[in-house]
């Protein structure tokens, strides 16, 4: 880009004075504009230097050093503006170099967007879940597969309204993507804005406006009788009871799947668990053990599996299905989504939706019905967030309703 300051002589007003012109150019393309309020004689005119040259002594003053400062600030701005283009890899083009000139306010050198995400990805590592971690990943690509897709340029000053109902439509339409999703996508976004603006990378508040609340889903659980079906059916496959014991362990535990992976036989007490929580960063949780999680812990202990059999989460989701449709766990169950405003609704064998996070809410759900107390519960489990546990108390308490008809009503 090259930007060069000229006059025209031919365009002498009555005075005798020639307007100053800039001209710009990038790429093929030129802009070329008259610098408001400076006009200059011929004579006092450096071509060389592209600037008024001062009067001689016995001249009248002509204002060399305001209309010098005028073109010098021009030209700092222009450079802040091409600094900015490169930076962040941007494909200039007439319209955005005029928008950025005729902004009053000053222009901003803001990082690389993808480049900060990265950075921003890289800084969680330290702090974060492993699962968070990937969550971040998944979500960069998406927002990448976004840009190239629709030729949408990722900036922080193009992340705004336009940029929200393109983006809905994108993962709506074309992506398929059900209503939380896009929420949880839109949730990392102003997660990683916010770290953004707090380093400084930008001055951008159009993002806090992004509206895109999580809907209620069903919860999936195994009612008590199911469990014990489960934990008592007889397996012909060794790894298919090995699955069974790791997802009813976290059934009888209210353990995540990330921290019956991480359990060492140094965390197994005579009558509860020790362990330091990945997700929340709980030091030193404690967890009650009940009969049936000890009956699974000592199945494996001296073996090479102790404390427990864990595999891939992949292959366990997959497996753990399998346990489930040979314990006869096909109760015809119906969950709904929605994708905008269309709604998606299937009804599908239980054992296709179980996977190792229905284990946590089995727990919580089943402790509640047998009567444990809420506070107790939660404390276990280490719920920070007060909706999502509620979900699980009026659950608990619709079962106790039926149970309640079921037992008087019939009288």
């Amino acid at each position: 880009m090259q930007v060069i300051y000229y006059i025209i002589e031919s365009k002498l007003d009555k005075q005798g004075n020639a307007p100053i012109f800039y001209s710009i150019t990038f790429g093929g393309e030129r802009i070329r504009r008259k610098i408001k309020g400076v006009k200059v004689m011929p004579k006092d005119w450096n071509g060389n230097l592209q600037r008024v040259k001062p009067p001689l002594k016995k001249e009248p003053y002509n204002y060399h050093i305001e209309y010098n400062k005028t073109i010098e600030e021009l030209d700092q701005k222009l450079k802040t503006i091409f600094r900015l283009i490169l930076l962040n890899e941007i494909v200039p083009t007439k319209d955005y170099i005029l928008d950025k000139l005729d902004d009053k306010s000053p222009v901003e050198i803001t990082h690389n967007f993808i480049d900060s995400f990265q950075e921003f990805i890289d800084t969680s590592k330290i702090t974060k879940a492993e699962r968070t971690i990937k969550s971040y990943v998944t979500a960069l690509n998406v927002f990448k597969d976004f840009s190239e897709r629709k030729k949408y340029p990722l900036r922080f000053d193009t992340i705004n309204k336009e940029f929200f109902a393109k983006f809905q439509e994108f993962c709506f339409v074309e992506k398929k993507t059900k209503n939380n999703y896009f929420s949880r996508l839109i949730t990392t976004l102003k997660t990683f804005m916010r770290w953004a603006m707090e380093n400084d990378y930008h001055e951008n508040l159009d993002f806090l406006k992004f509206q895109a609340p999580e809907e209620e889903i069903e919860v999936i659980y195994l009612t008590l009788d199911e469990l014990m079906k489960l934990y008592h059916h007889d397996f012909e496959k060794e790894k298919l009871s090995r699955v069974r014991d790791v997802y009813c362990f976290g059934c009888f535990t209210g353990l995540r799947f990330s921290d019956l992976k991480n359990l060492r036989p140094s965390n197994i007490m005579e009558n509860e668990i020790k362990l330091n929580i990945q997700k929340t960063r709980t030091i030193d949780h404690r967890i009650p053990l009940n009969e049936y999680a000890k009956s699974i812990l000592q199945r494996y202990r001296d073996t090479i599996w102790e404390p427990l059999p864990i595999i891939s989460p992949q292959k366990f989701n997959s497996y753990v299905k399998e346990c489930c449709r040979l314990a006869g766990i096909d109760t015809p169950t119906s969950i709904t989504r929605y994708r905008g405003t269309k709604r998606l609704d299937k009804t599908v064998p239980k054992y296709e939706l179980i996977t190792s996070h229905t284990a946590r809410k089995t727990f919580v759900t089943n402790s509640l019905v047998l009567g444990m107390k809420e506070m107790v519960v939660r404390n276990i489990t280490g719920h920070k967030k007060e909706e999502t546990f509620r979900r699980y108390v009026k659950i608990a308490e619709n079962l106790k309703q039926e149970e309640m008809s079921k037992a008087w009503n019939n009288i």
